[in-house]
């Protein structure tokens, strides 16, 4: 799989389904995604691969005894679904799943080098703005990169 790259908007029809960009389906060379919640009031998207990957380290990290990895257990795995691409690349994005993230029009498609993000055009546009100066604070954290 290529890396999942580029911001996307488009639109959700009344039945649900989104149009998925061209760049990110022939990088994900799949015809089946997970998906689940994410965090932030957005959905996620996985290959098959990359969502083992993840659920497998996230329930293997996980115990039934201890609340908080249970929580994350019941945020991200429970809820996750697998949607299929139509004959015209859309994708259906299960009721509940669109309720969690506000999903109702404007969405915007984020693609995250290993996972898709899918977002509520206002709720991304929203967290961008006040989310400004952590990320300032966030990217200084990375001061170990260099070009």
């Amino acid at each position: 799989m290529n890396l999942l790259t580029g911001e996307y908007n488009n639109t959700i029809d009344e039945k649900g389904r989104v149009s998925f960009p061209a760049k990110l389906r022939t990088a994900i060379n799949q015809n089946v995604l997970m998906i689940t919640k994410g965090s932030g009031h957005c959905l996620w998207l996985f290959t098959l691969d990359e969502w083992e990957q993840f659920q497998s380290k996230i329930t293997c990290s996980a115990s039934l005894l201890k609340e908080k990895s249970m929580m994350v257990v019941r945020r991200f795995i429970a809820p996750a679904q697998d949607v299929e691409f139509d004959k015209n690349g859309r994708l259906s994005i299960p009721q509940s799943l669109r309720d969690y993230a506000g999903l109702t029009k404007d969405c915007t498609i984020l693609g995250m080098a290993k996972y898709v993000e899918l977002w509520d055009s206002a709720a991304y546009n929203e967290y961008l703005e006040s989310s400004e100066d952590s990320f300032r604070d966030a990217a200084e954290d990375f001061d170990d990169i260099s070009f």
